[in-house]
């Protein structure tokens, strides 16, 4: 039996650090990109970690930074940010990292709400941001710590930190963190309203990081890109706490956009992936397979065929018939393990998706090649996942697995989904440092979302309930089961549902940017009128209306979209359509998008 964080009660971030520098101090545990021409990797040792935090730790130390103080964190993912999180707990203090893209009165609200008194940047465009708040009465902001070397403007660098004398008996006030206390704030990403301070204890995220063990398949010291903005609990269970449980090797990737070519060049073992990232890397496979000559595609078809196969029986937990384990043996080495290898897929053995639930034709689209994404679900609150399919204990497509071993789940009368247990969150943080619980009176945390459990476990989520659209006629509506149907046409890569109060639903749809120009190559449509052209052109728009009516066959008559609009440009987070985390921003697209939606109700 799997053993809870409440079974080890001395469990501690800075224990483990310790652990690893003590028993694994030679291997790898943090990579980076070097600056310069070579743009080769650096790296540090579990040993070597340990002793630039001592000294890290001594520079925020001398700065005045004790413990519980919560230190403000606004940089992509390079080392100075990652090393600054684990120096700062080692001091007892709490890191509070906030998404690269938050605009000015988000990192207000987050600053006058944590009452943090240092905040550490990038570069000058961060400056810029944070500057203003040094002499906001509200804000108790005091100092800037500049990360980009020649970007202070005055402002204390990041490398005066490392410069710091450690004191005499210094080693004595570091890694003193008992599990009850708070680890790290992480704000929610504000999908509506603003974000909010969840506190995550020690204990809390240890006892999740042994349940995600117990349900996953991975080789020893396994290395994990890190490319997700830090301020996502996703990217820091899966990018700081767990390699820290596993003593494993990180690789910072600070440009998301870079992504695919350090995974060719890492060839991971697990690889991570919201939704849109898998959407985006199977477009890309489509558009290539577009451009095959037919034999070629009839081929790999084929393979896709026989893989989904072996899926289906792993899956229903049987064994595949020994002529169907031949065939695919055959197919993923002669077809399979060639195309994965082009774009360093080839020795993953565990991936997986969270944040929204996975398309199902998604899902089946990568069983193909052999490689089931396990679709997790969980909220900042829970700590990360709190359900999640798995290779070890089953997986149903479509679904996000069962119940991890810290939490249980239940729904409640209305569809709701709650969660309680050992991972799930102290509550949220109040600007006078106290904390309002999350959960109510027996310890459960309504979650927002809306779903059900089927007879062997699996939550199946059907969208979330303050999302629900109710029509005219009193139907309710989940807008996520009707965007993945429309999403299932290679051209649309991104879809919102628009109907509340109204007699019929219309959508905004997206043009995908990658499976577009291959679509219109293979079709003879022009592509010098860049994504705009395409939008606009008659054979693009009638695919659309197919793809549309398609969709419309598989759904209900109140789930139908009628009318729609095609638009050029993807949305994401620099646009402000989409969180940092590459969810759908609704009201804020509704908003930027109120005529054409509106024209889309006149006659």
């Amino acid at each position: 039996m799997t053993r809870t964080a409440g079974d080890l009660p001395d469990r501690t971030l800075p224990r483990l650090l310790a652990r690893n520098a003590r028993e694994y101090g030679e291997l790898p545990a943090l990579s980076w990109r070097r600056t310069g021409k070579d743009g080769g990797w650096s790296t540090y040792t579990w040993t070597e970690v340990e002793a630039h935090t001592r000294v890290l730790a001594a520079g925020y130390r001398a700065l005045g930074v004790g413990r519980g103080d919560r230190v403000l964190l606004m940089m992509p993912n390079r080392p100075e940010h990652w090393l600054s999180d684990l120096a700062l707990v080692r001091l007892g203090a709490i890191p509070v990292s906030v998404y690269g893209t938050a605009a000015p009165e988000q990192i207000t609200h987050i600053a006058r709400n944590c009452r943090a008194r240092i905040a550490v940047v990038d570069g000058a465009p961060q400056v810029a941001l944070w500057e203003p708040l040094l002499t906001d009465d509200g804000t108790p902001l005091e100092r800037l710590v500049v990360a980009e070397p020649g970007a202070e403007g005055g402002h204390l660098p990041y490398g005066a930190l490392l410069r710091e004398p450690v004191p005499d008996g210094f080693a004595g006030q570091l890694d003193t963190a008992r599990p009850e206390d708070t680890l790290t704030v992480v704000y929610t990403s504000g999908t509506s309203g603003e974000p909010k301070g969840v506190v995550l204890t020690h204990r809390q995220v240890l006892s999740n990081a042994l349940a995600l063990d117990a349900v996953v398949e991975l080789p020893p010291h396994v290395e994990h890109i890190c490319y997700l903005p830090l301020a996502h609990i996703a990217e820091r269970m899966l990018g700081i706490y767990l390699p820290c449980h596993r003593a494993s090797h990180v690789h910072l990737c600070a440009d998301p956009a870079g992504v695919a070519a350090v995974v060719r060049e890492v060839r991971p073992a697990q690889f991570f992936g919201v939704p849109r990232i898998w959407e985006k890397l199977s477009a890309t496979v489509r558009g290539i397979l577009a451009l095959m000559p037919a034999e070629q595609r009839e081929i790999v078809e084929e393979a896709f065929a026989v893989g989904r196969e072996h899926v289906g029986y792993r899956e229903r937990g049987e064994v595949p018939p020994a002529e169907l384990e031949k065939r695919y043996t055959r197919a993923r080495e002669d077809v399979l393990l060639p195309m994965l290898a082009a774009g360093g897929l080839d020795r993953v053995t565990w991936t997986a998706s969270a944040s929204a639930p996975m398309p199902v034709d998604l899902v089946r689209f990568w069983a193909g090649f052999g490689i089931v994404v396990m679709d997790a679900w969980g909220l900042t609150e829970t700590t990360g996942v709190a359900t999640g399919n798995s290779p070890r204990a089953g997986f149903r497509l479509g679904s996000v697995g069962r119940p991890v071993e810290s939490v249980e789940v239940r729904v409640a009368e209305d569809g709701e989904i709650m969660v309680r247990g050992a991972s799930v969150c102290s509550g949220y943080l109040r600007p006078d440092g106290s904390v309002l619980p999350a959960v109510d009176a027996d310890g459960w945390l309504a979650t927002g979302d809306i779903g059900l459990l089927d007879e062997d476990g699996y939550l199946w989520l059907t969208d979330r309930k303050k999302e629900m659209i109710i029509t005219s006629t009193g139907k309710n509506v989940s807008p996520a089961l009707v965007e993945n149907a429309l999403k299932e046409h290679p051209l649309i890569g991104q879809a919102m549902v628009h109907g509340d109060h109204r007699s019929y639903l219309v959508a905004l749809l997206v043009l995908d940017a990658e499976a577009a120009p291959a679509w219109a190559e293979a079709n003879g449509v022009p592509v010098d009128g860049g994504p705009a052209g395409l939008a606009a052109h008659p054979a693009v728009l009638a695919e659309v209306d197919r793809a549309v009516a398609a969709a419309n066959t598989r759904l209900n008559r109140s789930e139908q979209v009628k009318r729609y609009e095609l638009l050029a440009e993807e949305w994401g987070p620099a646009t402000g359509e989409l969180t940092p985390s590459l969810k759908m921003r609704r009201r804020v697209i509704r908003d930027m998008y109120a005529d054409a939606l509106s024209g889309l109700y006149e006659n």
